[in-house]
């Protein structure tokens, strides 16, 4: 075991190999083109599923690798290293493929799963609306059945990775207005080229290259066959990748955080000013130290979720507290790269401006700061 993360030698290996085929196979330099260009990841993508990456959750006997979290909370900390927005690209169609696996029929998994594993869809989730942010049970666009289609009315928002090519939305609706807000909703998979949908690319701070779209449903009719699990199970469907979610973004945070905190003291040992590197003075070491000592606090905090995940324990308030730190961290540290490498670190090819921005980002999507303190404080009570 190694006592720098308590990882076993097995899984510091995975880890070493996660970040050997970022550094090699991906690059910093495509991950950068990608953001600038706004253009999604699509050879990115196709490389980590040919490695088997992309389908690591999946189950053995399904085609996948069968990986627990751990596992993959490793590989989502390297895969978000160089963009915390690569790393979600991946991890959306991850963690949202395992609604299929525990809640599809086995004609939904035939029509839907096994072309993921193949490499021939991927899959995005959309449950924000323009007024149902954090309050995700608000959400009020109607699905109303009509023989055996639904026909969708209304506006999705934040529909990150919803515009790429063949991508499956897994889409919360509201089925039954009448019903208790939580028990309304139903969750519907609808291919992206539906007629009746419309899909704007919004451009955004971050997410540049996965893309964060509105959906606009008018008349759009989606199969009854496609909806996934029970009418009126939406919201626990929905609900139930959360901890899976959250520990996965977590670790894309602290591999960015640690690569902004690389790159700052690489700046540092190599800029001199005053006739000595900058590293030399005191307060950007001290700097830098606090740093590394956030980063690594963030880390453990996110392996012991998915260390109590593996376990089978409730790991509610702990991917919260991971979440939090995690995405925290990346926007603190983040920030103070760009004082450290001063003029250099706004410009994009120097990639801190990118970090910066996805650290921005970070607090807000995926569940905001202040709703995993608010988890994490329900949590406290007697």
């Amino acid at each position: 075991m190694s006592f720098d993360n308590f990882l076993t030698e097995e899984q510091q290996q995975w880890r070493d190999t996660c970040h050997r085929v970022m550094d090699k196979e991906i690059t910093r330099e495509y991950i950068r083109e990608c953001d600038m260009n706004r253009q999604y990841y699509y050879e990115g993508f196709e490389k980590l599923h040919q490695l088997g990456m992309v389908t690591m959750l999946i189950p053995e006997e399904l085609g996948g690798m069968g990986a627990d979290t751990m596992a993959y909370t490793l590989f989502c900390e390297a895969a978000g290293k160089y963009s915390m927005d690569f790393g979600g690209a991946i991890g959306v169609s991850q963690f949202t493929a395992q609604n299929l696996i525990h809640y599809g029929t086995p004609e939904q998994q035939e029509k839907f799963l096994q072309p993921f594993i193949e490499g021939k869809n991927r899959f995005a989730i959309s449950i924000s609306e323009p007024h149902s942010g954090s309050d995700a049970a608000a959400a009020n666009t109607r699905a109303v059945k009509a023989g055996d289609h639904y026909v969708l009315n209304g506006l999705k928002q934040w529909c990150s990775g919803s515009s790429a090519t063949n991508a499956v939305i897994c889409m919360l609706v509201r089925t039954d207005p009448d019903a208790p807000k939580r028990q309304g909703l139903s969750v519907l998979l609808i291919p992206n080229d539906t007629p009746g949908m419309e899909l704007r690319k919004l451009k955004t701070l971050a997410r540049r290259g996965t893309g964060t779209n509105q959906i606009f449903l008018d008349g759009a009719k989606v199969p009854v066959e496609n909806r996934l699990g029970e009418e009126g199970q939406g919201w626990e469907i929905i609900t139930n990748h959360l901890q899976l979610e959250r520990v996965s973004i977590a670790a894309s945070y602290v591999g960015c955080a640690q690569q902004a905190v690389d790159d700052a003291l690489a700046y540092a040992h190599q800029r001199e000013a005053f006739g000595q590197p900058i590293f030399k003075f005191q307060v950007l070491r001290h700097r830098l130290a606090d740093m590394q000592t956030e980063v690594d606090a963030a880390r453990l905090l996110t392996y012991r979720s998915a260390a109590m995940i593996d376990a089978g324990q409730d790991a509610l308030r702990e991917v919260s507290m991971a979440k939090l730190l995690a995405s925290e961290t990346l926007q603190k540290v983040t920030r103070q790269g760009i004082q450290i490498m001063g003029g250099h670190g706004m410009l994009p090819e120097a990639d801190m401006e990118r970090y910066f921005r996805e650290g921005m980002q970070a607090t807000v999507g995926g569940g905001t700061s202040q709703i995993q303190r608010t988890i994490i404080a329900q949590t406290m009570q007697y």
